[in-house]
């Protein structure tokens, strides 16, 4: 079955360079094994990356042993649903492109809030509805 985004489309890809995802292949896909929810395709930027920090995710330090790279402001992440929440509620939220991001997402962070992120709003906003 193919895997949804949160708009109701086909779940787009979020990044290569870095390559991003739970499973590294560029999708926010999850599954069972994605325990943290890594759904939310984001474009990290300094203020985000700082917050992350502050709450014990080390967003920037590369963990080769993990296949992260360390993150820069304007790579695009998959972040997991739960940490960006506390980041917007924080204050210190990152962009977010809807057509990337997993439709799980919407079990912890309503349409409406992560629509005032969105980077990739189409032309006919009646696809937002």
């Amino acid at each position: 079955m193919e895997e949804r985004n949160v708009l109701g489309g086909p779940l787009e890809p979020c990044g290569t360079e870095p390559l991003t995802g739970f499973y590294r292949d560029g999708c926010c896909s999850t599954g069972d094994e994605d325990l943290g929810r890594h759904t939310i395709c984001g474009v990290v930027t300094a203020e985000f990356l700082a917050h992350q920090r502050s709450i014990g995710n080390d967003l920037s330090t590369p963990m080769p042993a993990y296949r992260f790279p360390g993150l820069v402001p304007g790579d695009r992440w998959c972040v997991t649903a739960r940490n960006w929440l506390r980041a917007h509620q924080d204050g210190h939220a990152c962009p977010v492109v809807l057509a990337s991001t997993h439709e799980r997402t919407l079990d912890t962070v309503p349409l409406e809030i992560l629509r005032r992120y969105a980077v990739d709003v189409p032309d006919d906003l009646a696809d937002l509805q």
